[in-house]
Protein backbone atom coordinates (compact mmCIF):
# COMPACT_ATOMS: atom_id res chain seq x y z
CA UNK A 1 0.00 0.00 0.00
CA UNK A 2 2.61 2.68 -1.05
CA UNK A 3 0.04 5.43 -1.02
CA UNK A 4 -0.58 4.09 3.43
CA UNK A 5 0.98 6.78 4.75
CA UNK A 6 -0.20 9.66 2.47
CA UNK A 7 -3.30 8.92 3.58
CA UNK A 8 -2.87 8.36 7.24
CA UNK A 9 -1.43 11.94 7.07
CA UNK A 10 -4.45 13.30 5.54
CA UNK A 11 -7.01 11.16 7.84
CA UNK A 12 -4.77 12.98 10.56
CA UNK A 13 -6.75 16.21 9.52
CA UNK A 14 -10.30 14.37 9.72
CA UNK A 15 -12.14 17.46 11.07
CA UNK A 16 -10.92 19.59 8.57
CA UNK A 17 -11.78 17.31 5.62
CA UNK A 18 -15.24 16.69 7.18
CA UNK A 19 -15.78 20.56 7.67
CA UNK A 20 -18.40 22.10 5.33
CA UNK A 21 -15.59 24.90 4.58
CA UNK A 22 -12.97 22.18 3.08
CA UNK A 23 -14.44 22.02 -0.25
CA UNK A 24 -14.49 25.88 -0.34
CA UNK A 25 -10.91 26.19 0.99
CA UNK A 26 -9.79 23.65 -1.42
CA UNK A 27 -10.97 24.72 -4.47
CA UNK A 28 -9.47 28.58 -4.06
CA UNK A 29 -6.40 27.46 -2.87
CA UNK A 30 -5.42 24.95 -5.11
CA UNK A 31 -6.72 27.19 -7.75
CA UNK A 32 -5.02 30.31 -6.38
CA UNK A 33 -1.77 28.26 -6.20
CA UNK A 34 -1.92 27.52 -9.47
CA UNK A 35 -2.41 30.72 -11.17
CA UNK A 36 0.24 32.72 -8.89
CA UNK A 37 3.40 31.15 -10.84
CA UNK A 38 1.37 32.40 -14.05
CA UNK A 39 1.22 35.68 -12.84
CA UNK A 40 4.60 36.17 -11.80
CA UNK A 41 5.18 35.08 -15.36
CA UNK A 42 2.78 38.01 -16.69
CA UNK A 43 4.84 40.54 -14.96
CA UNK A 44 8.35 39.26 -15.99
CA UNK A 45 7.32 39.00 -19.68
CA UNK A 46 7.02 42.40 -19.90
CA UNK A 47 10.61 43.11 -18.97
CA UNK A 48 12.63 39.35 -19.77
CA UNK A 49 12.26 38.27 -23.82
CA UNK A 50 13.13 34.69 -22.27
CA UNK A 51 9.25 34.71 -20.83
CA UNK A 52 8.22 36.55 -23.81
CA UNK A 53 9.34 34.26 -26.26
CA UNK A 54 6.62 31.22 -24.87
CA UNK A 55 3.97 33.99 -24.54
CA UNK A 56 0.83 32.65 -26.91
CA UNK A 57 0.15 36.29 -27.34
CA UNK A 58 3.67 38.18 -27.19
CA UNK A 59 1.75 41.65 -27.47
CA UNK A 60 -0.79 40.98 -24.60
CA UNK A 61 -0.42 42.38 -21.10
CA UNK A 62 -2.42 41.61 -17.98
CA UNK A 63 -3.61 44.71 -16.29
CA UNK A 64 -4.08 44.87 -12.26
CA UNK A 65 -8.26 45.76 -13.08
CA UNK A 66 -8.44 42.56 -15.05
CA UNK A 67 -6.79 40.67 -12.46
CA UNK A 68 -9.13 42.27 -9.41
CA UNK A 69 -12.07 41.63 -11.73
CA UNK A 70 -11.43 37.97 -12.47
CA UNK A 71 -10.65 37.54 -8.27
CA UNK A 72 -13.67 39.25 -7.43
CA UNK A 73 -16.16 37.17 -9.55
CA UNK A 74 -14.01 33.75 -9.01
CA UNK A 75 -14.78 34.81 -4.52
CA UNK A 76 -18.35 36.00 -5.63
CA UNK A 77 -18.99 32.66 -7.41
CA UNK A 78 -17.59 30.69 -4.51
CA UNK A 79 -19.07 32.37 -1.53
CA UNK A 80 -22.66 32.88 -2.89
CA UNK A 81 -23.20 30.33 -5.39
CA UNK A 82 -21.08 26.88 -4.49
CA UNK A 83 -20.63 27.92 -0.46
CA UNK A 84 -24.27 26.89 0.12
CA UNK A 85 -24.40 23.86 -1.75
CA UNK A 86 -21.36 22.66 0.29
CA UNK A 87 -23.20 23.05 3.07
CA UNK A 88 -26.57 21.18 2.05
CA UNK A 89 -24.39 18.37 0.94
CA UNK A 90 -22.37 18.27 4.15
CA UNK A 91 -25.55 17.93 5.66
CA UNK A 92 -27.06 15.21 3.19
CA UNK A 93 -23.90 12.93 2.23
CA UNK A 94 -21.45 13.27 5.24
CA UNK A 95 -18.08 12.44 4.49
CA UNK A 96 -16.69 9.09 5.01
CA UNK A 97 -12.94 8.30 5.37
CA UNK A 98 -11.99 4.54 5.21
CA UNK A 99 -8.34 3.74 7.08
CA UNK A 100 -7.32 2.35 3.88
CA UNK A 101 -5.36 3.86 0.96
CA UNK A 102 -6.53 2.88 -2.41
CA UNK A 103 -3.99 0.65 -4.33
CA UNK A 104 -1.91 2.88 -6.25
CA UNK A 105 -3.04 1.52 -9.37
CA UNK A 106 -6.59 1.53 -8.89
CA UNK A 107 -6.17 5.71 -8.13
CA UNK A 108 -4.22 5.82 -11.27
CA UNK A 109 -7.12 4.48 -13.40
CA UNK A 110 -10.09 6.06 -12.12
CA UNK A 111 -8.14 9.51 -12.23
CA UNK A 112 -7.58 9.01 -16.20
CA UNK A 113 -11.27 7.91 -16.23
CA UNK A 114 -12.43 10.81 -14.53
CA UNK A 115 -10.33 12.97 -16.27
CA UNK A 116 -11.48 11.47 -20.14
CA UNK A 117 -15.04 11.98 -18.67
CA UNK A 118 -15.05 15.56 -17.46
CA UNK A 119 -13.34 16.65 -20.73
CA UNK A 120 -15.85 14.84 -22.58
CA UNK A 121 -18.42 16.37 -20.90
CA UNK A 122 -16.79 20.10 -20.55
CA UNK A 123 -16.37 20.47 -24.48
CA UNK A 124 -19.74 19.00 -25.21
CA UNK A 125 -21.04 21.57 -22.65
CA UNK A 126 -18.95 24.51 -23.94
CA UNK A 127 -19.69 23.46 -27.99
CA UNK A 128 -23.45 23.93 -26.98
CA UNK A 129 -22.68 26.80 -25.65
CA UNK A 130 -21.05 28.01 -28.90
CA UNK A 131 -23.42 26.63 -31.20
CA UNK A 132 -26.76 27.88 -29.72
CA UNK A 133 -26.73 31.57 -29.98
CA UNK A 134 -28.95 32.10 -26.63
CA UNK A 135 -26.84 30.15 -24.62
CA UNK A 136 -23.70 32.05 -25.74
CA UNK A 137 -25.56 35.33 -25.59
CA UNK A 138 -27.35 34.67 -22.04
CA UNK A 139 -24.41 32.50 -20.39
CA UNK A 140 -21.03 31.99 -22.14
CA UNK A 141 -20.01 35.19 -23.25
CA UNK A 142 -19.07 36.14 -19.92
CA UNK A 143 -16.01 33.55 -19.98
CA UNK A 144 -14.82 35.03 -23.34
CA UNK A 145 -14.90 39.10 -22.01
CA UNK A 146 -10.99 38.95 -21.76
CA UNK A 147 -9.71 38.05 -25.47
CA UNK A 148 -6.33 37.61 -23.83
CA UNK A 149 -5.97 34.54 -22.35
CA UNK A 150 -4.36 34.50 -18.63
CA UNK A 151 -4.69 32.01 -15.40
CA UNK A 152 -7.36 34.07 -13.73
CA UNK A 153 -9.33 33.74 -16.46
CA UNK A 154 -9.99 30.58 -16.18
CA UNK A 155 -12.54 30.83 -13.85
CA UNK A 156 -13.82 34.05 -15.12
CA UNK A 157 -17.37 32.97 -16.09
CA UNK A 158 -20.88 33.27 -14.48
CA UNK A 159 -22.82 30.69 -11.92
CA UNK A 160 -24.39 28.79 -14.56
CA UNK A 161 -21.37 27.35 -16.31
CA UNK A 162 -19.41 27.50 -12.78
CA UNK A 163 -22.19 25.10 -11.03
CA UNK A 164 -22.77 23.42 -13.91
CA UNK A 165 -19.21 22.20 -14.87
CA UNK A 166 -18.88 21.62 -11.03
CA UNK A 167 -21.42 19.89 -10.96
CA UNK A 168 -19.73 17.65 -13.59
CA UNK A 169 -16.75 17.48 -11.48
CA UNK A 170 -17.54 16.22 -8.87
CA UNK A 171 -20.36 13.81 -10.03
CA UNK A 172 -18.11 11.84 -12.15
CA UNK A 173 -15.83 10.45 -8.61
CA UNK A 174 -19.35 9.63 -6.95
CA UNK A 175 -20.42 7.90 -9.91
CA UNK A 176 -17.19 5.65 -10.38
CA UNK A 177 -17.34 5.25 -6.31
CA UNK A 178 -14.03 7.05 -6.20
CA UNK A 179 -11.94 6.81 -2.91
CA UNK A 180 -11.56 10.26 -1.20
CA UNK A 181 -7.71 10.18 -1.90
CA UNK A 182 -8.78 9.84 -5.69
CA UNK A 183 -11.26 12.57 -6.01
CA UNK A 184 -8.53 15.23 -4.90
CA UNK A 185 -5.90 13.77 -6.93
CA UNK A 186 -8.81 14.22 -9.83
CA UNK A 187 -9.80 17.41 -8.41
CA UNK A 188 -5.95 18.86 -8.11
CA UNK A 189 -4.95 17.32 -11.70
CA UNK A 190 -8.17 18.87 -13.23
CA UNK A 191 -8.00 22.29 -12.24
CA UNK A 192 -4.14 22.44 -13.12
CA UNK A 193 -5.03 21.32 -16.67
CA UNK A 194 -7.87 24.04 -16.94
CA UNK A 195 -5.47 26.59 -15.59
CA UNK A 196 -2.78 25.35 -17.95
CA UNK A 197 -4.81 25.76 -20.90
CA UNK A 198 -5.97 29.36 -20.09
CA UNK A 199 -2.42 30.67 -18.35
CA UNK A 200 -1.31 32.12 -21.99
CA UNK A 201 2.02 30.17 -22.52
CA UNK A 202 3.16 27.32 -24.41
CA UNK A 203 6.07 25.98 -22.04
CA UNK A 204 8.43 23.14 -22.48
CA UNK A 205 6.77 21.18 -19.64
CA UNK A 206 3.07 21.42 -21.10
CA UNK A 207 1.26 18.62 -20.99
CA UNK A 208 1.24 18.44 -24.45
CA UNK A 209 4.54 18.35 -24.95
CA UNK A 210 4.75 15.54 -21.86
CA UNK A 211 1.74 13.30 -23.63
CA UNK A 212 2.75 10.95 -26.73
CA UNK A 213 1.70 13.24 -29.73
CA UNK A 214 0.15 16.08 -28.04
CA UNK A 215 -2.92 14.21 -27.08
CA UNK A 216 -4.32 15.63 -23.93
CA UNK A 217 -3.72 19.66 -22.21
CA UNK A 218 -1.99 22.33 -22.95
CA UNK A 219 -2.45 25.85 -23.62
CA UNK A 220 -1.65 26.16 -27.32
CA UNK A 221 -5.28 24.26 -27.97
CA UNK A 222 -6.31 28.15 -27.02
CA UNK A 223 -5.00 29.37 -30.42
CA UNK A 224 -4.59 26.70 -32.52
CA UNK A 225 -7.17 24.43 -34.49
CA UNK A 226 -6.19 20.27 -34.12
CA UNK A 227 -8.20 17.53 -34.52
CA UNK A 228 -8.38 16.50 -30.59
CA UNK A 229 -12.09 17.93 -29.05
CA UNK A 230 -10.33 19.32 -26.20
CA UNK A 231 -8.34 21.81 -28.58
CA UNK A 232 -11.54 22.95 -30.93
CA UNK A 233 -13.21 24.01 -26.98
CA UNK A 234 -10.77 23.25 -24.24
CA UNK A 235 -11.53 23.03 -20.66
CA UNK A 236 -13.11 25.48 -17.84
CA UNK A 237 -13.46 25.85 -14.98
CA UNK A 238 -13.67 22.97 -12.74
CA UNK A 239 -15.29 22.99 -9.18
CA UNK A 240 -15.17 19.86 -7.28
CA UNK A 241 -16.49 18.78 -3.63
CA UNK A 242 -15.11 16.09 -1.55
Amino acid sequence: MLLQPLWSLVVGHSALLQSPFFPILFSLSVYLSFCLPFLLLDVLSCRWELVRRYKLQPQSSISWGSVWSCLSLTLYNHLVFIFPLTIMNWYLRPVHLPTEAPALGHLLAQVLVCLLLFDFQSFTWHLLHHKVPWLYRNFHKVHHTYTSTSALTTEYSGAWETLSLGFFAAANPLLLGCHPLTELAFFVLNIWLSVEDHCGYDLPWATHRLVPLGLYGGPATMTSTTSRTSAIMPRTSPTGTV
